[in-house]
């Protein structure tokens, strides 16, 4: 759908998180993708990581939390350190109720093996009706910020109505957890090579937003979970424009 001409100034972006989880495949590192429901306001029938807005429960400085600090991730955003904060915890709380993935453990140097138990606690924390605050206090889990690495971030073009400040994380799948798509977000989700999900897009059988065809087509240039972790990373704003070239709409990503 075509965003309708500008009445007044751009919308102002809601600031969101999403996580790219990546593992080793049979040939080369894959990402796990989810095609959201067709009928969703934002992004309807789109296919994306797992990831979602911040809430403001997520900054909460009661969390057990173990890795690089607010101020370090508020330096690789460029943000105050409170959205730091609230954006690795919305990564993390996003991609449990999206995925079924929890980067926490029961300790900082260790990280869940089997998440099924908390499937109470995840239905929960969808409803809104628990923070990941309480969530981690009551099953004594801290938070793994180190098992999060700094992306990027895309802001919604300003000429759509509903916008998003994304911060792009990267984390690994860990072991002994499986990523699923028990959310009533998402018609579908998959492991896939970044060339085969690019593949899919070109012919028809995907639509892909431009951050996520291009952070595919980047980790499409890394051949493994090793390469991608320590691949550089500068992370600056990236805001595409939607223009009019013949009656056409393009977007354009600067």
């Amino acid at each position: 759908m075509a965003p309708e001409p500008l009445d007044g100034p751009p919308a102002t972006p809601r600031d969101a998180a999403t996580v790219v989880l990546v593992r080793d495949g049979g040939a080369g590192v894959e990402a796990f993708l989810l095609r959201r429901v067709a009928g969703m306001a934002f992004a309807g029938g789109m296919t994306v990581f797992p990831g979602g807005g911040v809430d403001q429960r997520d900054a909460d400085t009661s969390v057990a939390w173990a890795g690089p600090p607010p101020s370090w991730w508020a330096e690789k955003f460029a943000c105050p350190p409170r959205l730091a904060r609230a954006l690795v915890c919305a990564a993390v709380r996003e991609t449990f109720e999206e995925s079924g993935v929890l980067l926490a453990g029961p300790s900082p140097d260790s990280v869940i093996a089997d998440t099924s138990g908390y499937a109470q606690a995840r239905a929960a924390l969808v409803a809104r009706e628990l923070s990941l605050a309480q969530f981690l206090a009551s099953a004594g889990l801290v938070l793994r910020a180190d098992l999060l690495r700094p992306w990027a971030n895309w802001v919604t073009p300003e000429e759509e109505p509903r916008r998003y400040d994304t911060r792009f994380f990267v984390a690994v799948l860990p072991p002994g957890q499986r990523a699923d798509d028990q959310t009533t977000e998402a018609s579908d989700g998959q492991w896939q090579s970044p060339t085969e999900a690019l593949a899919d897009w070109k012919t028809g059988r995907r639509a892909l937003l431009p951050p996520t065809w291009v952070t595919l087509a980047d980790l499409a240039e890394l051949g493994s979970v090793a390469e991608v972790l320590a691949a550089p990373r500068e992370v600056s704003k990236i805001i595409p424009k939607i223009v009019r070239e013949g009656g056409v709409l393009r977007v354009i990503v600067p």
